[in-house]
C-alpha cells in the first residue's frame, strides 16, 4: 500500500520542511510516503464568501485530479472524527490489511479549507483537533504522525 499526501500549496519554511524531512527519512523502513503539492489559489484577505468558495472550488479540482477511484481518501478536516495515536495506528495497519492493491490518501486543504467536492469524495474525515492550524503546520503533524503509527503497528517503542 502506498500512503500519499496531497497537500495545497508549497512549503516554504525551512524549519518545516527539514522536520517533514527527517519524518519521511525515518519512515524508509517502514512505508514510502509520497507528497503531492497542488498550487494553492492566490487570494487576498478580504474574500466574500462566494469567493471563497471558488477558491476553494479551483484547488479542489487540482486535489481531485491527483486522486484515483481506487484510492482510500481521507481528508483533514475540522469537522472531521477525533483519535487518539494508537487508533490511528489501528486505522493505517486495518487500512493496510483490508485495502490491499490500493492508496491511501490522505488530503489537506489550503488557508481556506477544502472544497465540498473534495470533503464529498473523502472516504475519512479526520480531525487533529477542533483549533485551526496552519496547513503547511498539518503537513509535519500527519507525516509525525504516520510515523508514530507505524512505531506502533510494528512493536517499536513510541512517546507517550
Amino acid at each position: 500500500m502506498d500512503i500519499k499526501i496531497i497537500s495545497v500549496g508549497k512549503i516554504k519554511e525551512k524549519f518545516y520542511k527539514a522536520a517533514i524531512d527527517e519524518y519521511l527519512k525515518r519512515m524508509q523502513g517502514y512505508n514510502k510516503i509520497e507528497i503531492i503539492e497542488v498550487a494553492d489559489e492566490q487570494a487576498p484577505e478580504n474574500l466574500s464568501e462566494k469567493e471563497i468558495e471558488q477558491v476553494k472550488a479551483k484547488e479542489g479540482e487540482r486535489i481531485l485530479g491527483k486522486i484515483e477511484d481506487s484510492d482510500y481518501v481521507v481528508s483533514l478536516e475540522i469537522e472531521g472524527k477525533q483519535m487518539d495515536s494508537i487508533k490511528f495506528a489501528d486505522f493505517i495497519e486495518n487500512e493496510m490489511q483490508e485495502g490491499f492493491g490500493r492508496n491511501l490518501v490522505f488530503v489537506i486543504g489550503g488557508s481556506n479549507g477544502l472544497s465540498k467536492e473534495v470533503s464529498q469524495r473523502s472516504n475519512y474525515k479526520l480531525s487533529f483537533s477542533k483549533m485551526t492550524f496552519p496547513h503547511q503546520l498539518m503537513r509535519v503533524v500527519l507525516v509525525e504522525q504516520i510515523y508514530r503509527g507505524f512505531r506502533i503497528i510494528n512493536g517499536h517503542p513510541y512517546h507517550k
